[in-house]
């Protein structure tokens, strides 16, 4: 990753401020797929102490939106559409969410992106997909 994983996801988080929020590291990043942990901290907490469901959301969005960057063809552009997830366990840990896609992904019309969220003992605590929107740039 360019200027390292800390300054990289630092830069990335910047596109979105919320971002930002859950102080997101960027641990892998390839075509159709992104990795980033964040830490659970007092700022990412809900009244019971578990990470905040929609911080974890936070972070899969931003999974997903690295995804797209990343893969992506030059001739083509995205919007985010839609989220579903569902949470599935209580979020008692650090977090390390995944974003899948595939090549398939990278044409025209509404495409969806995996994401899965996972506690440090592997467990799954939400899992879904990001619907994008995937159109032609225009012609300048």
């Amino acid at each position: 990753m360019p200027f390292g994983r800390k300054i990289f996801s630092a830069m990335f988080a910047r596109k979105a401020p919320y971002f930002k929020t859950i102080k997101p590291l960027i641990t892998e990043l390839k075509p159709n797929f992104c990795q980033l942990t964040f830490k659970k901290r007092k700022a990412v907490q809900n009244h019971i102490g578990t990470v905040h469901a929609i911080a974890v959301c936070n972070g899969m969005e931003m999974a997903m939106g690295a995804v797209a960057e990343a893969s992506i063809p030059k001739h083509l552009r995205w919007l985010p559409k839609g989220m579903n997830v569902q949470y599935l366990a209580k979020t008692d840990s650090d977090v390390t969410i995944e974003a899948t896609s595939s090549e398939s992904t990278w044409k025209p019309g509404d495409q969806p992106i995996s994401v899965e969220a996972k506690r440090s003992d592997g467990t799954v605590v939400a899992a879904g997909h990001i619907t994008i929107y995937v159109s032609e740039k225009p012609n300048r």
